[in-house]
């Protein structure tokens, strides 16, 4: 693989919107790591994009293991000695009701804690691992697969097209993700890292409803494909749909 390029790591890649994803980035020419809990799946997925001339490398990672997270690290350092574009795409909902299933004060601690370690923690950690080998690439690029549900703005408005979705674990676990967006931006402002989060839209996927959302897997994966792949006038620090600006 020439050094010029661009690598890509894409967690929960095997399906859905990270499937989708590493399909665009790979179409357009990047390596793309797909990485996934099993093994198995893993490297089925990327022997899928392999068969549609696509470079990809299956890897285990359940993103809430620490140990799989540095053996990720150290696989990417090993074989390609840099990371150009992480995203984080893995993510999880109540394993219990559904998304949708409004829930605040009866949240349970198994709940909130199921959702955090995946949704927000894992990321950060994940992050805090392949920041070396993202600080070696031209234009490191972090993608953080967020969601609308997580803009405090458009919760606190009762005319808002989220008004009526409110299940505190997820929401909040998107809005800590964002706040993480926000200050990493912040933290590597001078470097040639940038940070965004992106809001896939409501797609057909096992999480967000095959039955009734009404974009599909390939339209959800653009805002991803688009954020990893911005220029140095990009944006940093920024809550994006489809090129637009969400608020907070």
């Amino acid at each position: 693989m020439s050094n010029n390029k661009k690598v890509a790591l894409i967690t929960g890649a095997n399906r859905g919107i990270g499937y989708e994803t590493a399909k665009q980035l790979g179409e357009k020419g990047v390596a793309v790591i797909v990485a996934a809990r099993n093994i198995k799946s893993a490297e089925e997925t990327a022997a899928k994009l392999a068969g549609q001339d696509i470079e990809a490398y299956g890897i285990q990672l359940d993103v809430t293991n620490a140990d799989e997270r540095k053996a990720a690290a150290a696989y990417i350092d090993q074989k390609f000695g840099k990371l150009d574009i992480l995203v984080n795409n893995a993510g999880v909902g109540p394993k219990e009701d559904d998304l949708f299933v409004k829930k605040t004060v009866a949240t349970t601690a198994d709940e909130f804690e199921y959702i955090f370690n995946t949704n927000l923690f894992s990321v950060v950690y994940l992050t805090n691992d392949v920041l070396p080998l993202l600080k070696k690439s031209d234009a490191g690029r972090i993608v953080n697969l967020s969601s609308i549900l997580g803009s405090l703005t458009l919760h606190a408005d009762p005319e808002s097209p989220i008004a009526p979705f409110k299940r505190l674990s997820y929401a909040a676990s998107k809005t800590a993700l964002n706040t993480f967006t926000v200050l990493l931006a912040d933290e590597l402002k001078g470097t040639n890292i940038k940070v965004n989060s992106a809001h896939p839209g409501w797609v057909q996927t096992e999480l967000g409803s095959v039955e009734h959302a009404p974009m599909s897997v390939p339209d959800g994966a653009k805002t991803s494909v688009e954020l990893a792949l911005i220029g140095e006038d990009g944006p940093n620090g920024r809550f994006i749909h489809l090129g637009e600006e969400l608020p907070w």
